[in-house]
């Protein structure tokens, strides 16, 4: 071979390296392109309830999240990006045009919500984004989102480094998460974690604990498939309750006390909530030994992976409301299996209901003193420092449970100064046990009571005896000039009496009735 033919051949394999080590790196930036063009930016207005003056809005807000294009024509993201909007756009990576797009389903316990657009144009040049398996621990997957500070898309990379369950930030909820040391900034709410091509996970949240760098929270896979199986018929049903308080049964005098051997192992059932599907089965003294197959150890935890454990609420979250739930328990002892037919999770089993979203507030205004219940969006309303804050009143009742004679608190929020309260015209943020002799069960009864009151005076009545009485009479002549006073559009929240709001709305003159 001379010279030239060996100068050749090198050329020549020189240009097949080239253009082996071009091909996959071709692709791949094709995939990423693609990839980009399914990550959309969204731009909400939200006006959210001012549980301070139930009557009115806070003002508006203009606030922005990421999503993914999903199979169905459908934008998955996260529901604090959209809750409370009254205006909803999304706008796709590398196009200036904005589309108008709603709320077609929202999980505000998982932090998510499913968008559709109405001119559907919108998906065109869009690949659907599929929903892939979660990754081992220490993989690198990779954030789209786009954060504060700049209109244009945000890759970031991280490595997966817990999953375990977390307490979401939105809804207070308890539900598996997975844990990355990449931050989750503004904006990125909502943006896919992608592995492989595939949505591994939904961004949501960021560690905000002192000495946390860099550390971020997504929405899993086993999540996400349980909200879009819900959402296939448009209903919103949630995560089944199992309905029962379990404690760890790491003390031996504890364990042999409830009738465990030493190799047996589970959680001990201290409160069976008698309207919850397990008040069917099990009872207090009980001990939780496996749920779904899932042995259960002396933490409360099951192992839902080779080497990796978390709470046991992972085998029920798997399950929908309506399924059966195989349980083994021990009593006095004894060994028992049982199958939990699953319910709805009802609204709180505190006497403090969590925060809601995408509501009006419930207020009942009588002899100008503002009725409210008592629940987390009153007390989240003293701002991020809520814990210290807040009456130490509302903080304590987050601790009691609800029950069939009293689920929720009744508050009186502020009186409206007029000649009907004198005398009271300070008072503000109390919690009232009884109306003229008669318990409080919850806000809807508490209104029906002073809706209907006979009795010349109205006497509120707290658990210490302070009380508040009004003269019935003088409280319905002064309503219409208390209403118009303080421009309150209606003296309750409408709807609060369903038909009865309704026909008083036509027939009544008492400014705003």
């Amino acid at each position: 071979m001379n010279k030239a033919d060996a100068v050749m051949k090198q050329l020549l394999t020189f240009c097949l390296l080239i253009l082996c080590f071009s091909q996959p790196a071709s692709a791949d930036n094709r995939e990423r392109e693609q990839i980009k063009r399914s990550i959309i930016k969204i731009y909400t207005t939200a006006a959210a309830p001012d549980y301070f003056n139930p009557w009115a809005l806070l003002n508006a807000q203009q606030l922005s999240g990421s999503g993914a294009v999903i199979d169905g024509k459908q934008i998955l993201t996260n529901a604090h990006v959209i809750a409370n909007g009254s205006f909803i756009q999304v706008q796709r990576h590398g196009d200036a045009q904005k589309f108008r797009a709603r709320v077609k389903f929202v999980s505000h316990d998982a932090d998510l919500a499913l968008l559709t657009v109405e001119d559907e144009s919108f998906f065109d040049d869009t690949r659907p984004l599929s929903l892939g398996k979660l990754p081992d621990l220490q993989e690198e997957v990779t954030v789209y989102g786009y954060p504060i500070g700049g209109k244009s898309l945000s890759i970031t990379r991280g490595v997966l480094s817990r999953v375990e369950h977390q307490y979401y930030a939105h809804a207070e909820s308890y539900l598996m998460a997975g844990q990355i040391d990449a931050a989750i900034n503004p904006g990125n709410s909502g943006g896919p974690v992608i592995s492989g091509g595939r949505i591994v996970g939904v961004a949501m949240q960021t560690n905000h604990s002192q000495g946390a760098e860099n550390l971020g929270y997504f929405v899993p896979p086993s999540v996400i498939d349980h909200v879009l199986k819900d959402a296939e018929d448009g209903v919103h049903q949630g995560f089944p309750e199992l309905g029962v308080v379990t404690q760890s049964l790491e003390s031996p005098s504890m364990k042999a006390a409830a009738g465990l051997a030493e190799d047996q192992q589970g959680a001990l059932v201290v409160r069976v909530f008698e309207d919850s599907p397990a008040a069917q089965v099990l009872k207090s003294g009980d001990v939780l030994l496996a749920v779904d197959g899932y042995e259960i150890a002396p933490d409360r935890t099951i192992e839902w992976r080779e080497n990796q454990r978390t709470n046991y609420h992972y085998a029920v979250d798997q399950y929908h409301v309506g399924d059966q739930l195989p349980v083994r328990y021990a009593r006095n002892g004894e060994i028992h299996t049982a199958e939990i037919t699953l319910s709805a999770t009802p609204p709180s089993r505190s006497l403090v209901q969590g925060e809601k979203f995408d509501q009006r507030p419930r207020y009942y205004i009588y002899g100008g003193v503002v009725f409210v219940p008592l629940n987390m969006n009153l007390i989240k309303r003293w701002g991020n420092n809520w814990h210290s804050k807040a009456p130490i009143e509302y903080l304590y009742a987050r601790n009691q449970w609800s029950s069939p004679e009293q689920n929720e608190l009744v508050v009186a929020l502020k009186v409206l100064p007029a000649p009907v309260n004198l005398g009271y015209h300070d008072w503000k943020n109390w919690i009232i046990e009884s109306v003229n002799g008669t318990r409080i069960h919850n806000f809807q009864q508490f209104s029906q009571l002073l809706e209907n009151n006979q009795q010349p005076f109205v006497e509120l009545l707290d658990s210490a005896g302070y009380r508040m009485v009004l003269d019935a009479a003088a409280a319905g002549e002064q309503q219409p000039f208390i209403l118009q006073t303080y421009q309150i559009p209606d003296r309750h929240s409408q709807g609060l009496f369903g038909a009865l709001a309704n026909t008083e709305t036509a027939d009544s003159g008492d400014g705003g009735q």
